[in-house]
């Protein structure tokens, strides 16, 4: 399939300068999905992409809240405090999703609805997760979930899951040009080249990483876009884009969202408590009539880049 033309680039790497690495695209959860795959037998690493194609469109149809009898839309459509069984992924994904919720302090939220008109009150999360049952419960009214934020990392964790059971293990998957996650490097290099890059100049690089067994996500601003901050209700403001990067792409997708709205000093004290999360964001001058950018790191972005 002919590679498609990016959107937004926030992450990218010379992928084709590695030889005998096979290219796989696919259109799922509004983005194009990648697997690149290292493998001596080319037909066997087509069969394996396709594989993980298929359980990503299954996915999707377990968490889009735009697919009418999806597990989300099904939650979407419950009333307040009534107990819904949903599959495995659906229950695991809105798990971890809670997870975040906690470590970053609301930053991260998957849920929208009428707690966020109390923008100062202290309110109790509204999913109640039952895990020996898997059944999901939502403790107001009304309340959606909206798992855009974290199912493209999702998927991407499953779809390694994929390959690893077809015995891959030299990969790359992308979840468009926003989120990365790498299975082992391919032989004699430091490990796969990944480009972090300047989302309004794509020129200039902001680091070059060499990953194995490792995630980096980011989220930004795009024309048309505005994130909102679940704090407050009300538009984030003064980023440009944000990168999160540790082991697992559920983690840096929704890391890498939750890095837009909050502050330097709340993202230095994440990653102080996470000495496994590297964060990086892009300042915008509050005088924009300077159009001034400043860039800040967080973590030990040295063992990602030697």
């Amino acid at each position: 399939m002919t590679q498609p033309e990016p959107g937004t680039c926030f992450i990218n790497g010379d992928w084709d300068s590695i030889s005998g690495i096979h290219r796989f695209y696919h259109e799922a959860m509004a983005t194009t999905f990648e697997v690149i795959i290292l493998h001596e037998d080319s037909r066997y690493a087509q069969q394996a992409a396709r594989a993980t194609f298929d359980g990503l469109d299954r996915l999707e149809a377990e968490l889009s809240r735009f697919i009418e009898n999806s597990d989300v839309s099904r939650i979407n459509n419950l009333a307040a405090n009534q107990p819904l069984r949903v599959g495995l992924d659906a229950f695991e994904c809105l798990r971890l999703s809670a997870e975040i919720y906690s470590e970053t302090n609301g930053a991260f939220d998957v849920t929208v609805g009428s707690r966020h008109s109390m923008f100062d009150a202290k309110v109790e999360y509204p999913i109640k997760l039952d895990e020996s049952q898997y059944t999901v419960q939502l403790l107001a009214s009304p309340v959606q979930i909206d798992l855009g934020g974290v199912g493209k990392g999702f998927a991407v964790d499953r779809m390694a899951e994929l390959l690893r059971e077809w015995s891959i293990d030299v990969a790359l998957i992308s979840g468009g040009y926003s989120s990365v996650l790498t299975l082992d490097a391919p032989p004699e290099t430091k490990g796969w080249p990944v480009t972090l890059s300047n989302p309004h100049n794509r020129k200039q690089t902001l680091a070059c990483l060499y990953l194995q067994r490792s995630a980096v996500g980011a989220s930004g601003l795009q024309k048309g876009l505005h994130i909102i901050d679940p704090r407050t209700g009300r538009p984030a403001e003064g980023k440009i884009a944000a990168w999160a990067c540790t082991s697992d792409a559920t983690t840096v997708d929704a890391l890498s969202t939750a890095f837009m709205v909050m502050s330097p000093d709340e993202i230095s004290k994440f990653c102080s408590r996470r000495p496994d999360v590297q964060a990086m964001v892009i300042l915008q001058d509050e005088k924009k009539e300077q159009r001034k950018e400043k860039i800040l790191q967080f973590g030990r972005w040295e063992e990602e880049t030697v």
